[in-house]
């Protein structure tokens, strides 16, 4: 039996450390170890974007990253996206119906925070581009889109506040 590996990482704004098998995929380590469910084990294989975290900013497929590989990294889950409040993203897939069964939002509004970071104000084909590695079992698409493009316009208000 391997022993156990101890990391430091940052989750969510927070340090913090974690000791788990030296196997286990981030997906494993953030929803058995840390405790953030948020973060959905979908097929394991990369292909649905489920799993999708923020590693330094840039968007990763947790189930394909060993935890290991980790060590000293930024990680940001969808619990880190809110707060007191929701996030602009959060409160328009909300208000426009963009969470259907709520599987794959997760992943989607991961990787839509990563794209606005890099590109305030991207296209509509910009936007399918970005989550085309993020699958929608329910086909909410348009809704998806709208919603991104909604959490865009909301994130350019705020940040002219």
């Amino acid at each position: 039996m391997p022993r156990n590996a101890q990391i430091g990482l940052t989750v969510n704004g927070e340090a913090t450390e974690a000791s788990f098998a030296p196997y286990k995929t981030l997906l494993e380590v953030l929803r058995e170890d840390l405790g953030l469910t948020g973060t959905k084990h979908g097929c394991e294989l990369g292909e649905c974007g489920a799993c999708a975290v923020l590693i330094d900013g840039e968007p990763q497929l947790s189930c394909l990253v060993l935890a290991l590989e980790c060590e000293g990294r930024s990680i940001e889950t969808v619990e880190g996206l809110g707060g007191a409040q929701l996030h602009p993203l959060q409160a328009a897939f909300a208000d426009l119906g963009a969470a259907q069964c709520g599987y794959c939002t997760p992943g989607i509004l991961m990787t839509a925070k990563a794209l606005l970071s890099q590109e305030p104000h991207p296209s509509k084909e910009r936007i399918n581009e970005a989550i085309s590695g993020n699958l929608c079992r329910c086909t909410g698409y348009q809704q998806i889109v709208e919603a991104i493009e909604e959490g865009a316009r909301r994130m350019t208000d705020e940040s002219h506040r």
